[in-house]
């Protein structure tokens, strides 16, 4: 079985980023930057921004995150996002979800200009994905993509099965597919939370990516034999036995799928870091786009 192994996918393509920022600051242009907005504590989402400001600092960019307390209003977090929106030096932003239940995800979602919109969430790239037009990708398709891009698997007229529907991963998933580019061209199923006898599905899965937020739902009597399974899940699972006080586990029973797959995505170690250069990508081509495109003279 070949694990489909997210450091070694996720450092090609960050020494390529580096490589192509180094030239631009080498011809005098200022690094590309990326800011985060975290609203309250939660511990998952700190640990991500931390590692997104991280990552960036390393490829050569500027980061900055901005922290806003739980009590932020609504109003109080589209007014961040409209200063955001007019930051010359601001390239790309994400604001961190989950959001607090009194703050509408859609409202701030639509509020972002589609233009730093590094997390490609935007009705605008959503929009453009889907027809085939360039756009700001959401980032964990994307990085699904550049995983399958680096391990040379094969896609074209193979039948790929989506598990979950969610803007955020699903959707986007079944689009990027069964784009008529490489790596795409499958034949596309999606699945969700209402499909009878899921495994009818994924037993005819050549490629099959799982995002059900279902911890290890996905069995190895549910993988066709040969099957390439990507494995979008991460939940924490409470073990009182390990100093954590909880594990990581995946949205696939690893243990037994890899007997019967052909490749398979760990978790943690996969696509989790393969969204992080995603990321990076996306800041990069914004950089590009905002500014180096409007500075052709520097």
């Amino acid at each position: 079985m070949l694990l489909l192994d997210g450091k070694l996918a996720s450092e090609h393509f960050k020494i390529a980023i580096k490589s192509k920022i180094d030239h631009y600051l080498s011809l005098g242009y200022r690094p590309p930057h990326l800011t985060a907005v975290i609203v309250g504590n939660d511990g998952a989402s700190e640990t991500y921004v931390s590692s997104k400001e991280r990552n960036s600092k390393a490829l050569g960019m500027t980061s900055e995150i901005i922290r806003l307390p739980s009590s932020c209003s609504e109003e109080e977090l589209l007014n961040v996002i409209d200063e955001l929106n007019l930051l010359a030096h601001v390239d790309g932003y994400i604001v961190q979800m989950p959001l607090p239940k009194h703050i509408s995800a859609n409202k701030v979602i639509e509020r972002i200009d589609f233009k730093k919109d590094v997390d490609g969430f935007h009705p605008m790239n959503t929009g453009h994905m889907f027809k085939g037009l360039p756009s700001l990708l959401p980032a964990t398709p994307m990085g699904v993509l550049m995983m399958l891009e680096y391990f040379k698997i094969d896609t074209v007229g193979k039948h790929a099965v989506v598990i979950g529907r969610s803007d955020i991963v699903g959707k986007p998933m079944t689009a990027l597919l069964s784009r008529n580019a490489y790596p795409g061209n499958c034949t596309v199923t999606m699945c969700h939370s209402k499909t009878v006898n899921v495994e009818k599905y994924t037993l005819d899965a050549d490629i099959l990516v799982v995002a059900s937020g279902i911890p290890e739902m996905v069995t190895a009597d549910m993988v066709k034999p040969g099957a390439v399974v990507v494995d979008v899940g991460i939940s924490r699972i409470e073990n009182k036995n390990v100093d954590k006080g909880y594990e990581i586990k995946g949205d696939v029973h690893f243990d037994s799928v890899k007997e019967v797959a052909s490749a398979l995505t760990p978790v943690p170690g996969g696509v989790g870091l393969m969204t992080i250069c995603g990321l990076m990508m996306n800041t990069l081509q914004a950089y590009e786009e905002n500014y180096i495109k409007s500075h052709p003279d520097l």
